[in-house]
C-alpha cells in the first residue's frame, strides 16, 4: 500500500511510459475534461465535506426525532464512503500504472453515492433503500478489484479486501434496520475496518511524509524504519478489532483492545512526530493517528471499566477524533498535491485543523460530563462539522479548477 502521494514503483512506472510512447496513456482526454471528473479525489472529498457539514447540524436539530442508526449509517457509510472512494480512486492509478477512473464513469458512480444519500434520507429503511444504497460500494469495490486484478497489484489486495468487508459492513447494518437481530455487528465490522485502514495506510504515510519533511530540515533524527514493533502493533489491531466486532462486551476484547491501543501509540512514538509541531499539515497526520491509539484504548476500558469510561465516549473518539482527524489531513494535503499547488497550510487549513481537534474533544467530553451533556454535544457537532464546511469552502474552489501547473 503506498500514500496517493507516493511514485509508482518502476513497474508502473515502464507501463506508463510504454502507453505514452504508442498514443495509449490516453492522459491528454483526461486532461481535457471538466476537473471536477478528472480524478476521484475532486467530486468525492468535496461530496464528504458538504455531507459531513451539513449532516451533522441535521441531526442536532432533529435529536430527539431520529434514530442514531439514521446518524450512524450516514456518517460511516456516506460520508466516510466518499472519503475512501476519493482516496482509493486516486491512489489506483499510482498502485497500477493504469488510467484513473474519470469521465461519465466516475460521475455515473458519484451519481450512485448521491442516490444513497437520497434514499436514505428521505425513506423509511426497506429492501427497496437498501438496494439503492449499496449500488454505490458495491460498484466502487468492483472497480477497485478489477484494477488490481488487470494491473498485477497483488500487494495492494487486502485494500480490495477492506472496501469488500466495508461493502458488507454496510449491508448487515441495512439488514439491522429491516429487523434482523445483527446486535450492531454491521456498524462495529465498518468501524473496524476503517480503524484497521488507518492503522495500515496511515502507518505508511505518517512516517514517510514525516521523514520527507525531516530530511528537508536537515534533521539527523528522523521515523523509524518499519520493523517488528509495528508488526506487533498490526497484528494486535486486526485481533482487536475482530474481537470488537462480534464480542463486543467480551473482557479478553477489552484487554486485546487496551493493549492494541498502546502499541500503536508506542508504534507513533517511533516517528518523531513532536518534531514537526512546526508544520501544520504534517503534524495533524501524527494528531490523527494519535486519536487511534487512543480511541482504541478506551474501548477496551470501556469494556474492562464501564462506569469509569462511557463505551460511547471512546466510540466518538474514533469517529470524530481519528476518523475525522485523518480524512481531513488526507483531503486537505491530497487536494493541493494533485491539483499541482504546495503542500502547505494556510491560515484556512489551520482553521480546518482546529475546528476539527475542538470538535473531537468536546464530543468525546460530552458523555463524561453527564450533566453538560446537551451543551458539550451541541458544541462540538458545531465545531467539527465546521471543519467540513470550512474545508468545502476553501477548498471546494480548487477541486473545481485545473491543476495549478496547467
Amino acid at each position: 500500500m503506498t500514500s496517493t502521494e507516493h511514485h509508482p514503483d518502476r513497474s508502473v512506472l515502464r507501463r506508463q511510459r510504454a502507453a505514452a510512447a504508442t498514443g495509449r496513456d490516453g492522459r491528454g482526454l483526461i486532461s481535457a475534461m471538466p476537473p471536477i471528473l478528472q480524478y476521484g479525489f475532486r467530486p468525492f472529498f468535496l461530496a464528504a465535506a458538504l455531507q459531513a457539514g451539513v449532516m451533522i447540524p441535521a441531526w442536532l436539530v432533529l435529536f430527539h426525532t431520529v434514530p442514531v442508526s439514521w446518524h450512524a449509517h450516514e456518517m460511516i457509510f456516506g460520508y466516510l464512503g466518499a472519503v475512501i472512494a476519493g482516496f482509493i480512486l486516486t491512489a489506483v492509478p499510482n498502485w497500477t500504472g493504469r488510467l484513473p477512473l474519470s469521465g461519465w464513469p466516475l460521475a455515473v458512480l458519484i451519481g450512485l453515492w448521491l442516490a444513497g444519500r437520497i434514499a436514505c434520507d428521505s425513506a423509511e429503511p426497506s429492501p427497496i433503500v437498501m438496494a439503492i444504497d449499496l449500488a454505490f460500494p458495491v460498484a466502487l469495490t468492483a472497480a477497485v478489484w478489477r484494477e488490481v486484478i488487470a494491473g498485477r497489484n497483488w500487494k495492494n489486495a487486502p485494500v480490495a479486501g477492506m472496501l469488500t468487508l466495508f461493502t458488507t459492513a454496510n449491508a448487515l447494518h441495512h439488514l439491522e434496520n429491516v429487523g434482523f437481530g445483527l446486535d450492531g455487528i454491521g456498524i462495529r465490522l465498518g468501524l473496524g475496518t476503517v480503524a484497521m485502514l488507518i492503522a495500515l495506510i496511515g502507518g505508511r504515510i505518517v512516517p514517510s511524509f514525516t521523514r520527507n519533511w525531516l530530511a528537508r530540515q536537515g534533521s539527523p533524527s528522523l521515523p523509524a524504519r518499519f520493523g517488528l514493533p509495528d508488526k506487533a502493533a498490526l497484528a494486535t489491531t486486526a485481533m482487536a478489532m475482530v474481537l470488537w466486532t462480534f464480542l463486543p462486551d467480551w473482557s479478553a476484547t477489552g484487554i486485546l483492545l487496551a493493549l492494541s491501543g498502546t502499541l500503536l501509540g508506542g508504534r507513533m512514538l517511533r516517528w518523531r512526530g513532536f518534531r514537526t509541531l512546526g508544520e501544520p499539515i504534517v503534524a495533524i497526520l501524527h494528531a490523527g493517528y494519535l486519536w487511534l491509539a487512543v480511541a482504541i484504548a478506551l474501548l477496551g476500558l470501556g469494556i474492562l471499566v464501564p462506569g469509569v469510561f462511557p463505551a460511547t465516549a471512546a466510540l466518538h473518539a474514533l469517529t470524530t477524533g481519528a476518523i475525522g482527524t485523518m480524512t481531513l489531513a488526507v483531503m486537505t494535503r491530497a487536494s493541493l498535491g494533485h491539483t499541482g499547488r504546495a503542500i502547505e497550510a494556510d491560515g484556512w487549513t489551520v482553521a480546518i485543523y482546529i475546528l476539527v481537534t475542538l470538535g473531537a474533544l468536546f464530543r468525546v467530553a460530552a458523555p463524561l460530563l453527564p450533566f453538560q451533556y446537551l451543551p458539550l454535544l451541541m458544541t462540538g457537532g458545531v465545531l467539527w462539522s465546521g471543519a467540513f464546511l470550512v474545508f468545502a469552502g476553501r477548498y471546494g474552489p480548487i477541486l473545481c479548477k485545473r491543476r495549478a501547473s496547467a
